[in-house]
């Protein structure tokens, strides 16, 4: 993605005009409209201006992605009440549909036993609190997930 799309994505975003922008920077519209057009590109002073304004930093601004910028907005947003209503494997299985059928075919005590040792020995190498040990374990699993995918 360019920057002038970037850009464009995170005014959009922001629920501004190319002339409110334009206003609070104290430029002309043209000038906004010619970044978004990748025409030319702001000098970093006013790209810092413009992560400041939209709420991002200078890196999210450059790479900035509307899906993943919604996606934290939502996770931000989204309280313990809430996610524990949610019902995951359901959300998740329409994706991945293995995850509705699994229990089925699966041995899960066996694999639970010792995802418990490994979650206990966490715990207690490194003190972690119960919640932070989960996070870590699952991070872990995400780490080799990414390693067997990539063969690295």
């Amino acid at each position: 993605m360019s920057l002038g799309n970037n850009l464009f994505n995170a005014r959009k975003k922001s629920g501004l005009s190319q002339e409110e922008v334009a206003a609070k920077l104290g430029i002309s519209r043209q000038t906004i409209s010619k970044w978004e057009l990748d025409e030319t590109l702001p000098d970093i002073c006013q790209s810092k201006k413009l992560a400041n304004l939209y709420g991002l930093s200078l890196d999210e601004l450059i790479e900035f992605d509307i899906d993943v910028k919604e996606i934290q907005d939502i996770i931000d947003r989204t309280n313990d009440a809430i996610s524990e209503k949610v019902d995951w494997t359901k959300a998740w299985s329409k994706k991945y549909p293995i995850l509705a059928t699994y229990r089925n075919e699966v041995e899960i005590d066996g694999y639970a036993t010792e995802l418990r040792r490994l979650l206990d020995d966490l715990e207690k190498k490194y003190g972690y609190s119960e919640l932070d040990t989960f996070l870590v374990l699952k991070d872990i699993l995400a780490e080799v997930w990414k390693n067997r995918k990539y063969r690295i």
